[in-house]
């Protein structure tokens, strides 16, 4: 997989589901209050936008540097392995209603935890131009993968960040005043002074991530006022040093679940999900799925549909990383080859736990390749055939085909039925596929004459490869769209 670095920013209802984005559990077959919309208005919709059709079409690429640090002057920070009743209840945790798949924990790291113990162990040394350079690097044993919580108290004008793995020609690197930006929106959104100020890495895969300081020549050291209290350790793999793609994550799938590149016809919507990955305020890192959403105006602007139990709030949309065309090279075969990693988080634009919803503009441009999707906002009938495209488990793109049984409610963790006048939920069941852990925030897709339309993103449910009877819900987006998606996706409409 490409990693696509970024110079990023400093600073009545008593069903209850088994798991985010489907799970083990009894099914919901249960009817009453289905209710049926009125007769859909399909001229309520958005048209997808492929920018690959489009002549003078900027493509994102891979920004990269290398490492200036002499590895023989970068002290270790060294975590033993996590205690094995920490990694037993990471590796055994039950799905759970409402709440994303969890890949990574939280680990202090007492040997950074302060300005003045960080600072006593960087080593600077001179760099190009007369800069100055100095390292860390940090290995939290058995992880599969590490992000650094980076408090940054101050810098110089001028300094950089970078944060590698084994390959130090693939650093990421973020310049001062945009970890600056990415602090102020934090604390503009109310995250508290220490949240607002940490900044996480990425993940390289594999136990160890260095933290490599940057500061002009005429800059003094003391000027770098910044601590790593903690990291987050993945039990999980995002990415690995070797193969570049999750080889945790690949085949992790339950047996019901179907490779989208097995249907061709849902190729396009396959290019407008994502896989995420991100971290909360705890330093636990989380994986959900996403999907890219075209405007009236088809701008190019990166807005991100996902679910509010996955990110809502300012300082988790900060850390986000996403993982495009992540599937099969074909069906049942290989990750395909044309995947790639974006950093540099979103910024959230709204969220409301009413509907699930989290929608967002990301802070990168999405990279080559991708498709915007197209979204509908009109009604939905009954019985109206319904696909999502998603990531179980981390895993490559799935597909999965339901049908649109009845509107619903959820709060808590439990959801029951509704009608479409007061239910804030779509719930379908499974004809092909199934949805689990990781699927969370996945579109589903209507498909109106030769076009698909997202129309709403998964809360969770009781369908999964084990509970093929069970059902799930998705936040409705037609109610998302009126109550404030509109301002941004069709200004004035």
């Amino acid at each position: 997989m490409r990693i696509c670095t970024i110079r990023w920013a400093a600073l009545p209802m008593a069903l209850a589901l088994a798991a985010c984005g489907g799970g083990s559990g009894s099914s919901d077959s249960g009817g009453g209050g289905s209710g049926t919309p009125e007769a859909p208005a399909w001229s309520e919709r958005i048209e997808p936008y492929d920018p690959g059709k489009s002549a003078g079409v900027a493509k994102a690429a891979a920004q990269t540097s290398s490492a200036l640090a002499d590895p023989a002057d970068t002290r270790a920070v060294i975590l033993g392995p996590l205690p094995e009743s920490i990694a037993k209840a990471a590796a055994g945790a039950p799905a759970a209603p409402g709440v994303p798949r969890q890949i990574g924990q939280p680990r202090s790291v007492a040997g950074t935890a302060s300005v003045a113990a960080t600072a006593a162990l960087l080593r600077w040394n001179p760099g190009p131009d007369g800069a100055q350079v100095a390292a860390l690097r940090f290995e939290s044993q058995g992880a599969r993968g590490v992000r650094l919580g980076v408090l940054v108290q101050a810098l110089p004008p001028g300094a950089v960040l970078r944060f590698y793995g084994a390959a130090r020609d693939e650093a990421v690197e973020v310049g001062a005043q945009e970890l600056r930006d990415v602090a102020e929106r934090n604390a503009r959104a109310g995250a508290a002074d220490a949240v607002a100020r940490t900044y996480w890495s990425p993940d390289f895969g594999g136990p160890q991530t260095t933290l490599e300081v940057q500061i002009p020549a005429a800059a003094s050291p003391a000027a770098v006022q910044l601590a790593v209290p903690g990291l987050s350790h993945f039990t999980v793999s995002p990415a690995e040093a070797e193969g570049g793609v999750t080889a945790k994550a690949l085949g992790d799938a339950g047996s019901c679940e179907i490779d989208v590149s097995c249907d061709a016809a849902y190729l396009e919507q396959s290019r407008s999900v994502a896989r995420m990955t991100y971290v909360d305020e705890t330093g636990a890192s989380f994986y959900c799925t996403g999907t890219l959403l075209n405007d009236a105006a088809s701008s190019g602007t990166p807005y991100f549909l996902g679910a509010n139990h996955c990110i809502s709030t300012q300082a988790a949309a900060s850390t986000l990383v996403t993982d495009w065309l992540l599937r099969a090279a074909s069906c049942g075969g290989g990750v395909n080859s044309g995947a790639w990693r974006l950093t540099g988080g979103a910024t959230l634009l709204y969220a409301s736990a009413a509907t699930d919803t989290s929608f967002m503009r990301l802070n990168r441009q999405a990279p080559a390749g991708i498709v915007y999707a197209g979204s509908y906002y009109g009604g939905v009938p009954v019985g109206t055939a319904l696909a999502s495209v998603h990531h179980p488990e981390g895993d490559l793109q799935k597909l999965s085909l339901g049908t649109l049984r009845r509107y619903g409610n959820c709060s808590g963790g439990s959801c029951g039925a509704s009608d479409s006048g007061s239910g804030g939920f779509l719930v379908l069941d499974w004809q092909q596929g199934s949805t689990e852990r990781g699927s969370s925030g996945a579109a589903a897709f209507i498909t109106i004459g030769e076009q698909r339309y997202v129309t709403g993103q998964l809360y969770g449910g009781t369908a999964s490869c084990t509970a093929p009877t069970g059902v799930d819900y998705f936040g409705r987006f037609d109610l998302s769209y009126r109550a404030a998606l509109y301002k941004w996706l069709k200004p004035g409409g």
